[in-house]
C-alpha cells in the first residue's frame, strides 16, 4: 500500500549532534512508482542514486555503509549507519558539504533509531 498524502514531517523535528543543531525536514520514503508520484524526490532509492559514491569508503561495497533516512534542513541526511553493525545500526548525521567522493562525514548522533526519536524536540 502507497500512502501518497502523507508527508512524512515529524512534529518533533529538532535535535542536537556534535556541539550544533539540526532540524529534520523530512522522512524518505519507499514508493511503488517514483516518477508518478509527487514524493518521488523523497524516496531512499532516488536520494541513494543521487549520492551513493559518497555514502561510502569502499569502492567494493555492494550497498551502501549509510542509509539515509531523512533529509535535514540545509542539504545533510540523517543515516542509519551500517559500518559497525550489519544488524544493529546506529544513527548519524551525513554533511553534505564535508563528504566527498569515498568519503563520507558523518556525526554520531545515538545508538539506535528508538534511541533518536527519544532526542527530538519541537523547534520554534
Amino acid at each position: 500500500m502507497c500512502y501518497q498524502n502523507i508527508t512524512a514531517v515529524p512534529e518533533k523535528n529538532e535535535f542536537n549532534t556534535a556541539d550544533h543543531s539540526y532540524a529534520i525536514d523530512r522522512f524518505l520514503c519507499v514508493l511503488e512508482n517514483t516518477e508518478e508520484n509527487d514524493y518521488g524526490v523523497y524516496d531512499i532509492d532516488v536520494t541513494l542514486t543521487r549520492i551513493e559514491v559518497r555514502l561510502t569508503d569502499n569502492e567494493d561495497l555492494v550497498g551502501v555503509d549509510l542509509l539515509p533516512i531523512a533529509i535535514l534542513f540545509a542539504g545533510d541526511y540523517l543515516c542509519l549507519d551500517y559500518r559497525e553493525s550489519d544488524n544493529h545500526p546506529t544513527v548519524c548525521v551525513w554533511d553534505h558539504e564535508e563528504s566527498g567522493d569515498l568519503d563520507p562525514v558523518t556525526y554520531y548522533c545515538s545508538e539506535n533509531f528508538d534511541e533518536f526519536l527519544s532526542i527530538l524536540y519541537k523547534g520554534n
